[in-house]
């Protein structure tokens, strides 16, 4: 859909571009990846912080989203050359996942209003989830034609980065707005794929192991959420934490000395989780990894309700010990109990199963592996043409 001013104002809204798979699936790797964001309480996810954090293999469902390579959908990159009339003209210089949780908003502003953005010439917003249903507040406003663009899970809204598109984003008053941003320019210099395809090079995957797909924390600043952005743990929490947290489970670490007092400390240790009186007999590598399971049982949830389990992970009883040391790790992790719940709305009567979750890590495991294959076989030929995008392969 385009607008009367597209003249002089060119921007287009097209409707249920992306599927709801896609969606959902974007979904799974921001909610599991995700750090505290460049605004007040937002949160972002970029490929280069999934490359550093030993998950470069969830780079690959964005792939047939920003460009289609040989496939004959067409996608993101060459829908705003042709709408913009600058075909092969533009480079991606940045795609990330954004949530806008309650508190966060934006006033009037064109995308290149900083020096260090200048270089943006053209945005795309892809909107994952709907207003109304995930989250209020939170609508998008072009200042020109007083027009007002409402989220919908699948729409992606196309304008220019410069003034003739001066938008804004209102407040968010309930739960957590979803997009994926990507913004285009004529620069070969601020080419993204460059950059990405540089990191990847440097990225060892001549091993097969099963620790190969294990998720590792970046800094553990990078996951405290505060009010006030303080750089100290005096106040606000740790957002991996949060987010199990606000699912309806607990932390119990392996490691029976770990310290009650050190935040870094406990993003890389080995660690069970817990739910009522019941411990999940299965030990995960560190938090990153046991919010991937959780986030991919989330995200799978109807599937595994069909599904047979056939090994059942053992489920015991949780020890007063045990509970005890959680809940004085969480006193750390959570300092601010009631803000992470009032950023993070609870979810968790949807997921409860034990069984279910059983399937899921091994389902997670299956995922991981079937996408780190795929990149593995996609890197030559992204090195080769410096380029990122979808390659066909024969079956055989």
């Amino acid at each position: 859909m385009t607008y009367p001013e597209d003249e002089e104002h060119p921007r287009l809204l097209l409707h249920n571009f992306l599927s709801a798979q896609e969606c959902k699936e974007l979904e799974f790797i921001h909610k599991s990846n995700c750090t505290v964001g460049y605004r007040p309480n937002v949160f972002s996810t970029t490929l280069s912080h999934l490359i550093a954090t030993n998950c470069a293999h969830l780079i690959m469902p964005f792939v047939p989203i920003r460009v289609y390579g040989i496939s004959l959908t067409e996608r993101l990159k060459e829908k705003v050359e042709e709408f913009f009339g600058c075909e092969y003209e533009l480079f991606i210089e940045f795609t990330g996942l954004i949530s806008w949780t309650r508190g966060a908003s934006i006033g009037w502003h064109s995308d290149d209003n900083r020096d260090y953005l200048k270089q943006r010439d053209f945005a795309a917003v892809c909107y994952l989830n709907n207003y109304g249903d995930d989250f209020k507040g939170g609508l998008f406003h072009f200042q020109v034609g007083d027009l007002t663009i409402v989220p919908s899970s699948g729409d992606v809204v196309i304008y220019t980065a410069d003034s003739r598109n001066i938008h804004a984003v209102d407040e968010v008053i309930d739960g957590e707005r979803l997009t994926m941003a990507l913004w285009f320019s004529r620069d070969a210099a601020h080419d993204e794929d460059a950059k990405l395809i540089s990191l990847l090079s440097q990225t060892p995957f001549c091993n097969n192991g099963p620790e190969l797909l294990l998720p590792l924390p970046a800094s553990s600043n990078m996951y405290w959420f505060s009010p006030e952005h303080a750089s100290s743990y005096e106040f606000g929490f740790d957002i991996c934490c949060a987010r199990l947290h606000v699912l309806g489970y607990d932390v119990v670490y392996s490691e029976e000395k770990i310290s009650c007092s050190n935040v870094s400390e406990l993003l890389i240790e080995r660690l069970r989780l817990a739910r009522g009186n019941e411990l999940f007999d299965y030990e995960f590598l560190n938090i990153l990894h046991a919010l991937q399971v959780l986030q991919f049982y989330c995200w799978k949830a109807s599937d595994l309700k069909s599904t047979e389990v056939k090994n059942i992970i053992k489920v015991v009883p949780l020890l007063p010990s045990q509970r005890e040391k959680s809940l004085c790790l969480k006193s750390i992790s959570l300092k601010d109990l009631h803000l992470a719940e009032s950023i993070f709305s609870a979810e968790s009567a949807k997921h409860s199963n034990w069984a279910h979750l059983t399937v899921a890590v091994a389902m997670w495991g299956d995922y991981a592996h079937r996408l780190h294959k795929e990149l593995v076989m996609c890197l030559p030929h992204w090195k080769t043409h410096q380029s990122i995008f979808q390659v066909s392969f024969d079956d055989k």
